[in-house]
């Protein structure tokens, strides 16, 4: 679901802009977003962006490890799954440097609800 545009995010506690913050959650993938998630202490936005990086990145490369793991049609099937995280990748870091929030299916909703608890 896409959030409408923000103009403004909640102010992060890193110092960065929060939609550069946001940007970086995604950067190396699950590395980016705990590192975010332990430094942010205020911003909500910053927090859902690096719990969804951490959630994404870690179950696309469990998937894509299992998948790759069967002969033949795996490995192709892993190399596709792999084309369509990097898409996603770059797509979630462009829309956090716009400042939305793009929440994938049960993941963003998940991610939401535990940025509310920290």
């Amino acid at each position: 679901m896409l959030d409408k545009p923000t103009v403004s995010p909640d102010p992060s506690s890193t110092g960065l802009d929060p939609k550069v913050a946001g940007l970086l959650c995604y950067l190396a993938g699950p590395i980016t977003g705990i590192i975010f998630l332990i430094l942010e202490k205020q911003s909500r936005y910053v927090r859902i962006h690096a719990l969804q990086s951490i959630i994404v990145f870690v179950s696309l490369s469990v998937i894509n490890l299992i998948i790759g793991l069967v002969p033949f049609i795996g490995g192709l099937i892993a190399g596709l799954l792999s084309i369509a995280t990097f898409i996603l990748w770059i797509g979630l870091m462009v829309l956090a440097l716009q400042g939305r929030i793009y929440k994938l299916p049960i993941v963003g909703d998940f991610a939401e609800q535990q940025a509310n608890r920290f």
